[in-house]
């Protein structure tokens, strides 16, 4: 194992055999790496191998889909993802629709199961710093419930954040899912983590994903994120999405139930405001 006190320039000399000119630390474990001749690559260093190997195994599997733009791999080991540098630009209405598309595209392109990971990705993965397992299910509302709701609601128990009592809400809407799902889909081919900060407007046009937790879900839950923390364009994005595969009648009233796993899972890593939030969601989906 490559020791993980490596700093970024020398671990992009390791991956590419090239010299390196610069380097310029940015926020969250990142860096551009210069190369020598001139070109610029983004240099990421994991927080844990598993999760190198899933991110890196997830930008794969999005690019195979040939819908949604994502940065191109171009090195990983068990610390560090090298990937290309993407030029960040304005948001924009006609870059918002072509991204719907795209979106409903990748969904579209579909995972053999609930909670499939990609086809080389650990089953073990994570979204942001929670681990997350990816264990495949054929029944959405149990498989939801099962490995994305439940595993985070007894991790923020045990550590205090929510009350056991508290508990009992969320765990009424894992009773009422199969109620409240809606219509069956199959598995769909989801970012997994699809809030605003992983959605890069490019200088050259195309909306490019990153930091993906890749796995077979319900289409919904991608789009449920997106809706939790605000996008830019979101409306249009919606159109273009609705214009390449409609969702299922009764689709907005759904959207609480799939933003309860992130709302989980940020009350596990940011405490207890996202606590409140989370029982108001489910007293809502609950109807109490």
């Amino acid at each position: 194992m490559v020791d993980c006190g490596e700093g970024p320039g020398a671990a992009a000399v390791r991956l590419t055999g090239r010299p390196v000119s610069a380097v310029r630390a940015r926020p969250g474990g990142l860096a551009e790496v210069m190369l020598a001749g001139g070109h610029t690559v983004m240099v990421k260093r994991g927080e844990d191998p598993g999760a190198v190997a899933a991110e890196a195994a997830g930008l794969r599997w999005l690019t195979a889909a040939g819908a949604v733009a994502v940065p191109e791999v171009l090195g990983h080991d068990e610390w560090w993802l090298l990937t290309e540098l993407v030029p960040t630009g304005r948001p924009g209405a006609a870059a918002a629709t072509r991204f719907g598309q795209a979106l409903a595209a990748l969904h579209a392109a579909g995972a053999p199961a609930f909670g499939a990971a990609p086809p080389d990705g650990p089953g073990d993965a994570w979204i942001g710093r929670a681990p997350m397992r990816n264990e495949p299910g054929t029944d959405w509302p149990h498989w939801y419930a099962e490995h994305r709701v439940l595993p985070y609601l007894r991790m923020a128990v045990d550590r205090g954040t929510l009350r056991p009592g508290e508990a009992s809400v969320v765990e009424r809407v894992c009773e009422r899912l199969p109620e409240v799902a809606g219509p069956p889909e199959p598995p769909a081919r989801l970012h997994g983590d699809l809030w605003n900060g992983n959605v890069l407007w490019g200088a050259d046009g195309p909306v490019r994903l990153i930091d993906p937790a890749a796995h077979g879900g319900h289409r919904e839950t991608d789009l449920a994120m997106l809706r939790l923390f605000g996008c830019p364009y979101l409306d249009l994005i919606l159109e273009g999405y609705q214009e390449v595969a409609p969702l299922a009648a009764g689709w907005a009233e759904r959207v609480a139930v799939h933003q309860l796993f992130p709302l989980l899972v940020h009350t596990v890593l940011f405490g207890r405001g996202y606590a409140e939030r989370t029982l108001e969601t489910s007293r809502t989906i609950a109807g109490i």
